[in-house]
């Protein structure tokens, strides 16, 4: 079962629009670090960046899945594909955030950090706008 303010479009919208302005906010102050050749501050960030988007848009796409999808389901099997490709998009958020943590393990920050980054930004965009448009507005 889902909490209310995953069902509640206004409010499931505002809980991704502060999220995704965050990782946008943490994606700037990644790449003004590298642009001013703070490497050492340039990792603080992409670790924050991290850790954001595992502790709020991940940590929300797991309840999600767990609770307002299978509850949606339950009411309108019929939006399965769309479940599926909304749970997809997690999934490709997931494995970006791995892939750029693999990343700052074994090699310094660099631009190239900045694309995963910016796809993970798409990626949600993209996702918010299928959910709120088309999921939540048709699971009424």
């Amino acid at each position: 079962m889902s909490g209310p303010s995953l069902r509640k479009q206004d409010s499931h919208s505002s809980i991704h629009e502060a999220a995704l302005h965050e990782a946008k906010e943490l994606r700037e102050l990644f790449r003004k670090c590298l642009e001013d050749g703070e490497k050492e501050k340039a990792l603080q960030v992409a670790e924050v960046a991290i850790e954001h988007w595992e502790s709020r848009t991940l940590k929300h796409a797991e309840a999600e899945e767990e609770g307002l999808y299978q509850d949606i389901l339950k009411e309108k099997p019929e939006l399965e594909k769309l479940v599926n490709q909304l749970t997809r998009d997690h999934d490709l958020m997931r494995r970006i955030v791995e892939n750029i943590k693999m990343r700052l393990a074994t090699q310094e920050p660099d631009y190239n950090m900045i694309t995963l980054l910016d796809s993970l930004v798409i990626i949600d965009e993209i996702h918010n706008e299928d959910e709120m448009n088309k999921l939540l507005a048709n699971s009424k």
